[in-house]
């Protein structure tokens, strides 16, 4: 079993289950809250910490990703900054791609985690640069 360690290795392990996958992407902006105080701000500023929000979401077939700088420059289209996108993948059944419209209860699901500030531990998360993100 391969390791998910970056992107690549996610699209390959999506390739490798036995029913085709649904990826669910949810792109999210970080910000420093109005009440924020020093600590956060450097916190912050040097790349942890703050609040997110979700900015936008899309779903793909497997069969539509090729690798993350291919996923930054669509996402660059559609003209809205973000700094983290979470990654969830919905399975098919009998060798069928799951719809866009299966995908849509799960990705409201997803948005309203980051709404709610839910556990975000259970989807992968990378930067803007395709590094794998953890949160604690």
């Amino acid at each position: 079993m391969i390791e998910i360690t970056d992107y690549k290795s996610l699209l390959t392990v999506g390739r490798q289950q036995s029913d085709p996958q649904r990826f669910l992407f949810v792109f999210l902006e970080t910000f420093l809250s109005d009440d924020h105080n020093d600590e956060d701000k450097k916190r912050f500023q040097s790349g942890q910490g703050g609040e997110l929000k979700a900015i936008m979401s899309v779903d793909k077939n497997l069969s539509e990703l090729t690798n993350f700088t291919a996923l930054v420059t669509e996402s660059e289209q559609m003209e809205q900054e973000w700094s983290i996108v979470l990654v969830a993948c919905l399975s098919g059944k009998n060798g069928n791609f799951p719809s866009s419209e299966e995908a849509e209860e799960p990705l409201k699901m997803m948005v309203q985690a980051v709404q709610n500030g839910g556990d975000l531990s259970k989807y992968l998360a990378f930067d803007k640069q395709g590094d794998l993100l953890h949160f604690s």
